[in-house]
């Protein structure tokens, strides 16, 4: 690993379900969950206070499952319960590779994992420790984007680490486009007038409002968080 400086000291990781499936169609991938535990794990030894917010995609979404039946807010309250699924896989993950860490989720399930409060999750960032929050916002109607925005703002986080597929934001969509463009920066205004997807509509008002960075990259590569904390790594930062 580089010694080289981490450019951020709070990060706040937004890891989808999606990104926990490796090659499977649902559900968890062992190798997959162990490599990005990995990676986590390497970013807080190199001191950067490390939050992880996981979706759970991988398991159930809430918007899918409006669509098949079930009331929205429903959907949305078996979505937060499958990202508790995630943070618990995440939260041993992290602490095989020998790092502690911590689950809090904002779906008070005490017999399994701590609360979410702001002040807890501070303690155990203070204290070294990996923070995997689970369960959104809590509310339905919002996803683990907004979950990620809102979280960032209050933890004072220095910005935000976009985990995913594809190494930045594209003028246009790689896979469709093969004269896609790829943004090394961005400012949030740039990103609204251009129409890119950076985030959800409401977490990225969020992240605008509250002046955090967005680095969107991919979570593809072994070592790819650590890779980005430390300025190497193909990445898009969109800024304030």
């Amino acid at each position: 690993m580089s010694d080289k400086k981490p450019r951020w000291r709070r990060i706040v990781v937004k890891l989808s379900g999606e990104a926990l499936m490796g090659k499977a169609s649902h559900g968890l991938d062992a190798s997959t969950v162990e490599a990005i535990a990995a990676d986590l794990a390497s970013a807080a030894r190199l001191g950067v206070e490390t939050a992880v917010v996981v979706g759970g995609g991988n398991f159930f979404r809430g918007i899918a499952g409006a669509e098949t039946g079930i009331e929205r807010a429903r959907a949305d309250s078996i979505g937060m319960l499958a990202t508790v699924m995630n943070a618990l896989a995440m939260e041993y993950a992290i602490e095989k590779q020998g790092q502690a860490a911590r689950a809090l989720s904002a779906v008070a399930m005490p017999s399994l994992c701590e609360p979410y409060s702001r002040q807890a999750a501070l303690h155990h960032l203070g204290k070294g420790r990996v923070v995997v929050l689970a369960g959104g916002t809590g509310n339905p109607f919002f996803t683990t984007d907004t979950g990620a925005a809102l979280r960032a703002a209050e933890l004072s986080a220095d910005v935000i680490l976009k985990a995913t597929q594809v190494d930045g934001v594209y003028s246009a969509d790689p896979k469709r486009d093969p004269a896609a463009r790829r943004y090394e920066t961005l400012t949030h205004d740039e990103a609204i007038a251009r129409n890119l997807a950076i985030m959800d509509t409401a977490a990225f008002a969020l992240a605008r409002e509250t002046k955090i960075p967005i680095l969107v990259f991919s979570i593809k590569e072994p070592g790819a968080i650590c890779a980005v904390l430390q300025g190497k790594g193909r990445a898009t930062l969109v800024t304030p």
